[in-house]
Order: structure tokens, then C-alpha cells, then sequence
């Protein structure tokens, strides 16, 4: 089956060795305009779809993405593999700053942010033990490997609210929870890809020790963009070993996301939301008559 693979991250991730094809696209969904128009190209045969998560010339707010219009526009244009890129600080002194983790959990403390597809007459109840895909996780920890680059597998990524970065007290406190990372960005995109039954793993580029490092400087703007700049290239890699494999891996339980996730009788539901929601619930409950 041909693989369609959405990148959300940096602007400059799409200026790949080899993209061909390369056009950008304005989709419209329900929930809005996404950050940026897509670009979408090929890269030896794999169909791809670049997002600027914070918009071209990062002018977005992290609490004011369009996360829902985001992952929908990516749905909409067949995408059925998210790859998240973004930067974090690192909680724990093993992971240094410029090393490359692939969490497998996160922990919610955003705040007033759309987390779900479903509300206005639809409830849907979705799995979310396991919040990444776990073979897509292994496939992009082996291929940061492959590059040569320190690789971090597992742990958890504490998402917060921002824009501002942690006071020293949040810092030591998510410590003693035990997080490997902290960022502001992959809730509640993860959530939205489970609903919509896309496979969602995320590649963390640890910039800084947050606050809670006794010997190292506080976080700055400075200095996660200066790891960022070094490691644009590394990402660029990592992409093209990863997409090239993905078709590879065995149907996933996340594809399946919905399938008993839906409580609202089919009846009850109303037909505008049901026509909105086509893409990821009609398989169940039948395309909409709209």
C-alpha cells in the first residue's frame, strides 16, 4: 500500500537532496486555516507533505496553532504517517544537548488547547495508552542511529503551556516526576492524530538543560537556535532513511484508532458534523449524504 508521510516541524525541513515534484497547497478544513500551506513533493517514490508548525518565519504562539486544522489539512491530502519534529529541553543529564530522542509517552499540562475532533453532538472515546506509534518509533530511533547521531529511545516528553520557558520550581517538579524532555508543541497534536488515525512518533532535538541544571546556562532563544542550525541537516537524513522504510512495517493498531471509539448512535448525530468528520468517520458510520 503507497504511504503518504506528513512532516510537521521547521520551515526549512522540505529543502531535501532529491525532493522532487515539490508544490505547495492551500487546503481548507473545518476547523480553519492550518499554519502555513503544505508543501508536498516525492522523494525516490514516497509521496510527502511538509507543515510549518509555527508558520513560515515562526510567527505562531504554540498556544495558538491550529492543531486541529493542522492534522485534519494533512488527512485530507491522504497522509496516513505523521513525523513530528521538535525542539525540548532535556530533564535528565545523560540526554545532552544536541542528542536526538523518540519519546513513547507524554504528560498534558497545556491548557484551553482543542484536543479532539468529536463535541458538538459526536462523542468519541479513543485509546491513548500508548500515544505514539511504537513501530514508528523504532524505525526513527534506528535511523537517527544510522546517522550517527545520539539516540535516545523512549521516555516521556512533558508538554507545557509557554510561550514562556519554566520557572526553576516547574523544572525541579517535573524532575521528580521523572520526564526525560519538556516542550510546548506535541499536545495536543499527538491526541488529534490518534482521532484521525493517522501513526504519530515524534524526534525531540534536546537544545538545553531547561533551568534546573546547576552547571549549565538557563534555557535562551539563543542557544536553541543555535543546536537547531546544526542539526537541520541531521533531520533532513533522518527523513529520508525513515520514509523510505515505513511502508515496510505491519498494519498498526492506530489505523484502527475509531473503529470502537465512537458512543453517539449513528441517528443522533448531526448530519453538518457528521459531513465535517467524513474523512476520519465515515468508514464507520457510511459516508455522509451531503
Amino acid at each position: 500500500m503507497e504511504r503518504r508521510i506528513g512532516i510537521i516541524g521547521g520551515s526549512g525541513l522540505y529543502e531535501m537532496e532529491g525532493l522532487t515534484d515539490v508544490e505547495s497547497k492551500r487546503v481548507e478544513t473545518p476547523f480553519g486555516d492550518p499554519s502555513e500551506e503544505v508543501i508536498t513533493g516525492t522523494l525516490e517514490g514516497v509521496r510527502l507533505a511538509f507543515l510549518p508548525r509555527h508558520g513560515n518565519g515562526h510567527r505562531i504562539l504554540p498556544s495558538q496553532i491550529n492543531y486541529r486544522a493542522n492534522v485534519f489539512a494533512l488527512k485530507l491530502l491522504g497522509v496516513d504517517t505523521i513525523i513530528g519534529l521538535s525542539a525540548v529541553g532535556s530533564m535528565k543529564e545523560e540526554i545532552k544537548p544536541g542528542d536526538l530522542v523518540v519519546p513513547h509517552q507524554f504528560i498534558d499540562q497545556t491548557r484551553g488547547r482543542a484536543s479532539t475532533f468529536f463535541g458538538n453532538g459526536i462523542v468519541a472515546h479513543i485509546p491513548f495508552a500508548d500515544p505514539v506509534c511504537l513501530s514508528l518509533a523504532d524505525l526513527l530511533a534506528e535511523s537517527v542511529q544510522a546517522e550517527g547521531v545520539t539516540v535516545h529511545r523512549g521516555g516521556t516528553y512533558i508538554c507545557m503551556e509557554g510561550p514562556q520557558f519554566s520557572t526553576r520550581a516547574e523544572s525541579n517538579l517535573y524532575r521528580s516526576w521523572g520526564v526525560d524532555v519538556i516542550g510546548m508543541t506535541n499536545l495536543p497534536e499527538a491526541k488529534l492524530a490518534r482521532e484521525a488515525e493517522i501513526c504519530y512518533s515524534t524526534v525531540a532535538l534536546a537544545t538545553d538543560y531547561d533551568c534546573w541544571h546547576d552547571t549549565e546556562e538557563d534555557v535562551s532563544v539563543e542557544a536553541i537556535l543555535q543546536i537547531m542550525h546544526q542539526n537541520v541537516e541531521a533531520a533532513r537524513k533522518v527523513i529520508a532513511r525513515t520514509v523510505g522504510q515505513i511502508d515496510t512495517r505491519e498494519q498498526c493498531t492506530c489505523r484502527e484508532a475509531l473503529k470502537f471509539a465512537i458512543v453517539t448512535a449513528p441517528g443522533q448525530i448531526p448530519e453538518k458534523i457528521r459531513a465535517d468528520l467524513d474523512p476520519i468517520i465515515g468508514k464507520y458510520l457510511g459516508s455522509s449524504p451531503n
